[in-house]
């Protein structure tokens, strides 16, 4: 079995060398698509524009993103992948040649096990849920002409060349073998298949949320403390970060499994408080709920204030802290985006109109 991983491992550093060397040219646009794809993008940009132009996208984007995410820590986890950045300095494969040396990234640093990865999971579910709904919405409107099989094409093409720019990226810093970013798509399609099914999360019980917050978190911390007391160390990722990374500062606690479960938590939880708001029922779901102009300046008020917000950035010495308050800081997300920023135009706009009469 070893053996066997062995060569894969070893081929896979030799896909990371060979992109290396013949694609150094595309370093800048490697690295930005492995920025773009992590998931805080699609809370901070995606979820805001499709919640208030098809509110249903929206939350399933959410579920999709959350859910896909926890199962990705679970199967990390139980299948304790490794990572091509410290792998190639600590396997016995090369004990007759030279080892190969691989270049390091800002982004090659990521402190959890490798499979499957969370970058191409998270993109692969992401993407499957806008394509599918854009394609729901042509077919809802009767357009079964050569332009609808001509956007299937183009989108199912513009889908593929996401992932594989993903895939390549995630190779080519030495943060995933390509046998962990092909896990990692196929994994995330079947999550956000799943959800195709799943109708209950539109108009799911504020109780519903609580619930699921914290089984999702109730389950990871007991399955994490459970193997903890047989003798199994699930953070012994974060020894090698550390370690093998070339640059200290490379290694950021934002990236440990407990932030991102944490952070993703925050987000689910924030919706579910969000959706069963009043100020949420008296903008989204009043009159100017409706309108196009409203629905666009809540985007645009979104897109806005969510980027100033993702510029804090919590105190990372103290870990409990830093926990705390990534979580809060994620609830305030659809907070913002989905009661407070409407809440507030729909109050403008109402102005406006009784100075107007």
């Amino acid at each position: 079995m070893e053996a066997g991983m062995n060569v894969l491992h070893d081929a896979g550093v030799q896909a990371t060398r060979y992109l290396q060397m013949n694609y150094q040219g595309a370093q800048d646009w490697f690295l930005f698509v492995s920025f773009a794809a992590d998931l805080r993008n699609t809370f901070f940009i995606l979820f805001p524009i499709w919640f208030h132009l098809c509110e249903t996208v929206g939350i399933k984007l959410i579920w999709v993103a959350v859910i896909g995410d926890w199962l990705n820590l679970v199967f990390k986890w139980i299948l304790f992948g490794q990572r091509p950045y410290w792998w190639v300095h600590e396997t016995n494969y090369y004990d007759n040649t030279s080892a190969p040396v691989i270049q390091q990234f800002p982004l090659t640093c990521e402190t959890g096990p490798g499979s499957p990865s969370g970058h191409a999971m998270g993109a692969a579910g992401v993407y499957y849920v806008m394509v599918t709904a854009i394609l729901s919405i042509v077919v809802g409107k009767k357009q079964l002409t050569f332009k609808y099989w001509f956007l299937r094409t183009a989108l199912w093409t513009g889908f593929w060349a996401v992932q594989i720019c993903v895939c390549l990226s995630r190779v080519f810093i030495a943060a995933h073998f390509p046998h962990q970013v092909i896990a990692g798509v196929i994994s995330g399609m079947a999550v956000a298949e799943a959800f195709q099914h799943i109708h209950a999360i539109y108009n799911a019980s504020l109780r519903r949320y609580l619930g699921t917050t914290l089984f999702l978190f109730s389950f990871a911390l007991g399955f994490y403390l459970l193997l903890k007391t047989l003798g199994v160390d699930l953070l012994w990722t974060l020894e090698k970060a550390k370690r093998w990374c070339d640059q200290p500062e490379w290694v950021h606690i934002d990236t440990t499994p407990f932030a991102g479960l944490l952070r993703n938590l925050g987000i689910l939880f924030g919706l579910g408080l969000a959706l069963h708001s009043q100020m949420y029922m008296e903008s989204c779901k009043g009159k100017q709920g409706q309108q196009l102009a409203f629905r666009l300046s809540c985007i645009m008020a979104s897109l806005v204030v969510l980027h100033l917000f993702d510029s804090f950035k919590p105190p990372t010495k103290v870990e409990l802290l830093f926990y705390g308050l990534s979580f809060c800081k994620s609830a305030a997300v659809p907070l913002a985006a989905v009661c407070l920023i409407p809440f507030c135009i729909s109050q403008v706009l109402s102005q406006q109109d009784k100075k107007a009469v």
